[in-house]
């Protein structure tokens, strides 16, 4: 590849559903993209290393929790500052070299694999043009099948290691996680393993996502308690304001902390809308409601925020000018030129907020309802059962997933304006800002759009789908239940695998199927699962509701 060109596929919105060759459709640079790839390289070395420390007891919990840090960074719309990736390519190195030399004295054996023995240069130009050797394209020789199940694996990997990196922040962790990590992405370089190798191992990536997303919710339900519902404003208040968006409820929690007594009001944006219906947080007076929707349109919707605004994980888009000084990042996130907020202290973004005008007046807007997570809806578990039984409900549609901004994306909207008025529509992730502030109405006192939560909470959806099972004494795929989901990144593929591992079948998918997918892959998946394209809102509700 030249110094100006780059491949990359790993999102939905890739270009010409086929990859990114210039510029990413993120935003992400030919740089970037380099030094991306030779990061997961580096990583898969250390991977190496470490699966063979395994084999000897050899484990250390920095790298296993640095490791996810570090492919985390690598999710779509995470992080576009070249200079921390630099950082983490030679910190993986460095981790790399000092377990290796435990391992050797422990009287292990590792492969001298090119990962393993490989040496960063010192400049980010140099650094780049290794990146380039190593990327998605470097062997044009390798079977397309294997190559296509080994990207599946390695995005996978990408969305388990940010739950999981979410879930460690709360506490929560499981040596296993860590070990599959490791031993998936070493097993990425093994050219020798077969395409049903390589299947059983996408299969296993979704079952030890399940374990995941599980102590995830652990983790948010153990220290904010469980989601109740609860109505959340789309107005506004008059005074200064703060917009927290992305996933991440402890960096939500330490804002309303610090702005206590601060004449701040804090709002939500995208995914963090989920966050009004936690007990622990709903207790904070100045946590007022949300402001704005999905990702894509923050740069619209950002300019017109009078406040400061901190973005916790990933989503984040270029900040245009006229607000650029006032958007802040923590956590993983990145972009360069914009002030990283490392140690939690948000006095410079409360200080921002202070600065700025605020509202100026309260606003009249919609309200829309949220927290009907699992123990929410189990609640009503009952009810259920006597509408479905009375024959009042006839289907529950499950439209979840991520949103962007595509124009097929209308579909999702179509499909629930469409629905009719015996259906119930269960959502979760971004997606729902396709349609989330739509009356549907109620269905026998249940309302008829239930918010199940983030894309962190699809486990919640999980636990209700087999919870009815049991109810109904039937098998998941049995229920008057389908699964309509849009994707957009490494997250999705991972909750995709792991529904795949549950051996749930018939789920439509869209707005466009995943360019790393091969048609032998997918014709896989076709014959196993039934996964299909979505087709037109009409076509797709008359296939669902017979």
């Amino acid at each position: 590849m030249t110094e100006n060109q780059m491949f990359c596929y790993q999102c939905e919105q890739t270009f010409n559903e086929t990859g990114c060759t210039q510029y990413g459709v993120c935003g992400k640079s030919p740089e970037v993209a380099a030094l991306q790839d030779l990061l997961i390289y580096t990583l898969q070395g250390l991977s190496q290393v470490a699966t063979e420390a395994r084999k000897h007891e050899i484990t250390d919990e920095q790298i296993d929790i640095f490791t996810c840090k570090a492919l985390f960074s690598t999710l779509t719309n995470v992080n576009f500052d070249p200079n921390r990736f630099v950082d983490l390519i030679k910190k993986t190195v460095q981790l790399r070299d000092s377990l290796r030399k435990k391992v050797e004295n422990a009287g292990g054996t590792i492969k001298s694999a090119d990962p393993v023995t490989f040496i960063p240069k010192d400049s980010i130009t140099e650094l780049v043009k290794q990146g380039k050797l190593v990327g998605i394209k470097s062997d044009p020789n390798v079977d397309p099948d294997a190559h296509s199940l080994s990207w599946l694996l390695i995005y996978g990997i990408k969305g388990i290691a940010a739950y999981t990196d979410h879930a460690y922040i709360l506490g929560q962790k499981d040596p296993k996680l860590f070990a599959f990590i490791h031993e998936a992405l070493a097993a990425t370089l093994d050219k020798s393993l077969s395409v049903n190798e390589l299947i059983a191992l996408v299969l296993k990536c979704g079952e030890v996502n399940l374990r995941a997303m599980e102590l995830l919710d652990a983790g948010n339900t153990g220290k904010y308690g469980h989601p109740v519902p609860t109505k959340v404003p789309l107005s506004a208040k008059k005074g200064k304001a703060i917009l927290v968006s992305g996933h991440d409820l402890q960096d939500l929690e330490e804002i309303l902390k610090q702005t206590k007594d601060k004449g701040i009001y804090v709002y939500t944006h995208g995914e963090m809308l989920p966050a009004n219906g936690y007990p622990e947080l709903k207790k904070y007076p100045h946590f007022f409601g949300n402001y704005g929707t999905a990702w894509q349109n923050q740069q619209k919707e950002f300019k017109t925020f009078p406040g400061a605004i901190l973005m916790t994980t990933n989503c984040i888009q270029r900040p245009l000018r006229n607000y650029e000084g006032n958007i802040f990042t923590t956590g993983l996130v990145g972009w360069p030129g914009v002030t990283h907020i490392a140690d939690k202290d948000f006095s410079p973004v409360i200080k921002k907020a202070l600065e700025l005008p605020g509202f100026q007046e309260d606003t009249d807007g919609k309200s829309v309802m949220v927290g009907f997570a699992r123990n929410a809806i189990l609640s009503l578990a009952d009810k259920v059962v006597e509408v479905v039984k009375s024959k009042n409900l006839r289907h529950i549609i499950l439209v979840g997933g991520c949103d962007g901004a595509k124009p097929g994306r209308n579909y999702y909207t179509e499909l629930v304006e469409k629905a009719p008025d015996d259906t119930i529509i269960l959502t979760l992730a971004c997606g729902k800002f396709r349609f989330f502030d739509k009356d549907l109405g109620t269905l026998d006192d249940l309302p008829r759009l239930l918010d199940v939560g983030q894309c962190n909470d699809a486990y919640s959806a999980i636990k209700v789908a087999v919870a009815l099972a049991d109810v109904f004494g039937v098998e998941v795929n049995d229920l008057p239940l389908s699964l309509v989901l849009s994707w957009y990144e490494q997250k999705a593929v991972a909750i995709l695998l792991t529904l795949l591992y549950l051996g749930i079948k018939n789920i439509r998918l869209g707005p466009s199927l995943p360019a790393f997918i091969t048609p032998n892959v997918l014709a896989v998946l076709v014959r196993n699962f039934n996964i299909m394209p979505i087709t037109t809102a009409e076509k797709d509700l008359k296939a669902i509701l017979g």
